[in-house]
């Protein structure tokens, strides 16, 4: 039930919170002789202590805005994730009350570093509680903490019912609403009397087995400056790495002829996203592109894509853009952006009313002209990851470009389902969650089972974020007692028990967590000439599967069947930041490599060396 899953979380998270401390205080601990140092202000001299007095008096109290709660001033609006102080407070007759400071202000520094100590800092909410008592000179402090809540985030369209409203608007009004929905987690920095945490979790309507007590910052934020601080020490960072041309694509020369001509492929973020741009932006400029239509999920803050759609409406081409305005802690910037495209000519759809749309599909519509014919000419390109500038130096990703004209027949058949409010129920080439992803992964994997006990080589891969469906889960366990082998890197949630005799002992499964996010997803099925390979945009949840748009490219050009066969392989034998579960559940390290294999490396490395020059 929910109530029993809430007590389940809250379980786990009082042990993460354990954990956190744990690594901080070793992190903070080795930064100590690297010359960066988080002090405490009972570690100050005199003469430092009062130094810093003079400076919150002078830098921080000006700007801040102390309240005492009463009758008439009822516990003021916190604002999600930002800190507060708190105290308990006695007037010279003896009665309590309780004094709130907002801590979070943009016009003084939160890192304070102590002037005759380089290196060594404070944070402004730590000095704001330290000197409290000089902000309430009425009372005497009898307690004092920070405060930080956390706001429910979870935000539905269906809440709001009104025939007249659009999308947009209905959820321009749930964005405002999640900034006031109730606390989920109330976190402190001290201990308190029980009574003013009654007194908390009463006013906040939060309860109270959601309060918990931290030995850390509430706020990890601060973390980069000492970043910014330690850049001058390079054997603390990573060496730098660029991302390069790809190596299917020859950058002095037009992108689309390159597409036409032959299926391409980049790999981000070894390889570089601007020769996607470049291709949509020749299409915005070609005269015999009559139309580019997109799905877009998270989007850049400063997105050159979007400019491009926009100069191709300006250029009359018809532009639809599928913006998923749900992605969520993206909404508002999806809002925007759907705005200006709005402005510009383009036609925006804003998803499904019953399923997200997450798939990553762009297909460009191009009239071909020769003397026999005025043909359309589809440029098809699915991808793993978001159209985003940003993520696409930070997450591992795979992209297609392919004029495959049958696959571009089917994405059109895509946007045309969507365009109508529904989903494709029937593909020849793709797969198309929520109807026809799932039932054709298992297809697929039953025809491994049949070959396993035929005597033949049955071999089945996936390369994903997450496993928990069931459904799928249910046939992993089926394949493994029919003798197919199952090799599966899994960054993150794993809900199949592994190397359980007579039931997975012949599935393996390894998580990469390193320098980038491992955001791939490939799907293999068989081996040799009759093996089937997918990129896709879906991990095996049920989410994925069943309850949003998403779709699986099939890997046509042999080429490129080997580049994608290679990033799983490698991804698979990493044991430098790869890790194998075991059948208790946890993850151990291992050597199964001459010298230790860091699969990000190795895939900068050769995209390094295999640039265009």
């Amino acid at each position: 039930t929910a109530a029993q899953q809430v007590k389940a979380i809250l379980s786990s998270v009082a042990a993460l919170d354990e954990k956190k401390t744990r690594v901080y205080e070793q992190l903070m601990g080795e930064l100590e002789p690297k010359g960066v140092r988080l002090i405490n202000f009972a570690k100050l001299s005199s003469e430092e202590s009062q130094v810093l007095e003079v400076y919150f008096h002078k830098h921080i109290a000006p700007f801040l805005t102390p309240m005492i709660l009463s009758e008439q001033q009822p516990f003021p609006f916190m604002v999600n994730k930002q800190l507060y102080a708190l105290v308990s407070l006695r007037s010279s007759k003896g009665k309590d009350r309780i004094g709130v400071v907002p801590c979070t202000n943009s016009v003084f520094k939160r890192l304070i570093e102590i002037p005759t100590r380089p290196g060594n800092f404070m944070l402004s909410e730590e000095l704001i509680l330290h000197f409290i008592g000089d902000i309430f000179p009425e009372y005497t402090v009898t307690d004092r903490t920070l405060i930080r809540i956390t706001r429910n985030a979870d935000i539905d369209p269906l809440d709001i019912v009104d025939e007249e409203m659009n999308f947009r608007d209905i959820m321009e009004i749930l964005v405002k609403k999640r900034k006031r929905m109730n606390p989920v987690r109330i976190e402190l920095s001290q201990k308190i009397d029980s009574k003013v945490r009654d007194r908390i979790a009463e006013d906040l309507k939060c309860d109270k087995k959601n309060i918990f007590t931290l030995s850390t910052p509430l706020d990890m934020s601060f973390v980069s400056v000492f970043r910014n601080y330690l850049r001058p020490q390079a054997s603390l960072f990573y060496a730098p790495r660029l991302p390069q041309p790809a190596s299917m694509l020859n950058p002095k020369e037009a992108i689309l002829p390159q597409v036409i001509s032959k299926d391409r492929m980049l790999s981000y973020p070894y390889e570089n996203i601007r020769q996607f741009i470049q291709m949509l932006r020749e299409a915005a400029n070609d005269e015999n592109v009559v139309s580019i239509k997109i799905t877009l999920y998270r989007v850049a803050a400063h997105s050159q894509i979007i400019d491009c759609l926009l100069q191709a409406a300006e250029n009359g081409k018809e532009v639809v853009v599928l913006l998923e305005l749900r992605a969520r802690f993206d909404e508002e910037n999806n809002i925007d952006f759907s705005k200006r495209l709005e402005d510009a000519g383009c036609h925006i759809l804003y998803g499904l009313e019953k399923y997200k749309v997450h798939s990553k599909l762009c297909l460009i519509s191009r009239k071909v002209k020769d003397a026999d014919s005025n043909d359309i000419q589809y440029i098809t390109h699915v991808g793993t990851g978001n159209y985003n500038e940003v993520t696409a130096n930070l997450y591992t990703d795979i992209t297609v470009l392919t004029a495959n004209q049958e696959i571009g027949a089917e994405a059109a058949d895509i946007f045309n389902a969507l365009m109508c409010g529904d989903t494709p129920r029937e593909t020849q080439h793709l797969l198309v969650a929520p109807v026809c992803l799932q039932s054709k992964i298992l297809q697929m994997m039953d025809e491994q089972i049949e070959n396993a006990r035929n005597g033949k080589d049955a071999y089945i891969a996936f390369k994903i974020n997450s496993l928990t469906d069931k459904v799928v889960i249910d046939k992993l366990i089926e394949c493994s007692q029919a003798g197919v082998k199952v090799d599966m890197v899994i960054r993150g949630i794993c809900c199949l028990a592994i190397g359980i005799p007579g039931y997975t002992e012949n599935i393996h499964v390894v998580s990469v967590v390193g320098r980038f996010l491992e955001h791939s997803r490939i799907y293999v099925f068989g081996t040799g000439k009759d093996q089937k390979i997918y990129i896709s945009s879906a991990d095996l949840m049920t989410r994925n599967t069943t309850r949003r748009v998403e779709i699986a490219l099939p890997i046509y050009d042999e080429d490129i069947k080997k580049r994608v066969l290679h990033i799983f392989e490698t991804a698979f034998h990493d044991d430098e930041k790869g890790k194998e579960l075991g059948p208790d559940g946890l993850y151990k390290d291992r050597s199964i490599n001459p010298q230790p294999l860091n699969s990000q490396e190795v895939l900068y490395q050769e995209a390094y060396d295999s640039a265009p020059k």
